[in-house]
């Protein structure tokens, strides 16, 4: 579903993402872990374009997002066929993102109305399933501004989907959230990954990485520095650096 090969990116001097490759299988949960300022969240918004890469290749369900050309530069495609594929992804964020001014209901059938044409009454239905499927259908005419945390992310989730992607991006979704709101939204996900939902999340939630990934990924200073089965990535990490994380973190 996504191979990225060999991406780079620099903000300026700095190197953020130094030569990083992952492939992402159909139906496969990969999280991504590392400190913070390791690449982590750069990557994820690199693959669904709200980054651009300097060096490398991504191909998402087989089609070419960008490729890297004889001088060692990367090419998009054309912008329409950027927004095309890009659709195939859904994000979520640590911060939401709700639009206040709208009902929680106003909030996820927005995207499939402006961005796919579809009418109001056609769209409707699907979104009071998704909000039934995150546990929060009584919500539907609330505002953001009346949601605890947890509930906003699950909204957030439930926006996503409602674009009907292939793919999910979560980018440290629980981090902005207190302790006792997290296990909601990691209920939410660990259903999707139940249903076979190709999912690529950054994560510091070292018990949803061991339980519910297939693979997890190990990131350090703009690296990917190691990739294993979960239950072997927990219990005999190759790396030194790997290691070291994970005895503070464990």
């Amino acid at each position: 579903m996504v191979q990225a090969q060999q991406i780079g990116k620099s903000f300026g001097p700095h190197r953020v993402l130094d030569g990083v490759s992952l492939d992402l299988a159909h139906g496969e949960v990969v999280a991504v872990i590392g400190p913070s300022g390791s690449g982590k969240s750069t990557f994820l918004r690199c693959l669904n374009h709200l980054e651009t890469i300097d060096e490398g290749s991504i191909t998402i369900d087989g089609e070419a997002l960008a490729v890297q050309d004889a001088s060692g530069r990367s090419q998009y495609v054309a912008d329409r066929e950027v927004r095309r594929i890009c659709r195939k992804m859904g994000m979520v964020f640590q911060s939401f993102n709700l639009f206040p001014h709208m009902t929680v209901l106003e909030n996820i059938i927005e995207a499939p109305m402006t961005v796919k044409g579809l009418r109001r009454e056609a769209v409707i239905p699907k979104a009071e399933a998704l909000l039934a499927k995150v546990g929060l259908l009584a919500k539907r005419d609330s505002y953001p501004g009346r949601l605890s945390g947890g509930q906003k992310q699950r909204v957030a989730i439930a926006r996503a989907l409602a674009m009907e992607p292939e793919i999910m991006l979560f980018d440290e979704p629980t981090s902005a959230l207190d302790p006792e709101l997290t296990g909601e939204v990691l209920r939410t996900m660990r259903e999707l990954a139940h249903e076979h939902m190709t999912m690529l999340v950054v994560t510091h939630e070292m018990g949803f990485a061991r339980e519910v990934a297939n693979r997890v990924v190990f990131m350090d200073q703009g690296r990917l520095i190691e990739s294993a089965p979960a239950a072997q990535f927990f219990a005999h990490p190759q790396h030194e650096r790997t290691q070291a994380f994970l005895r503070q973190m464990l």
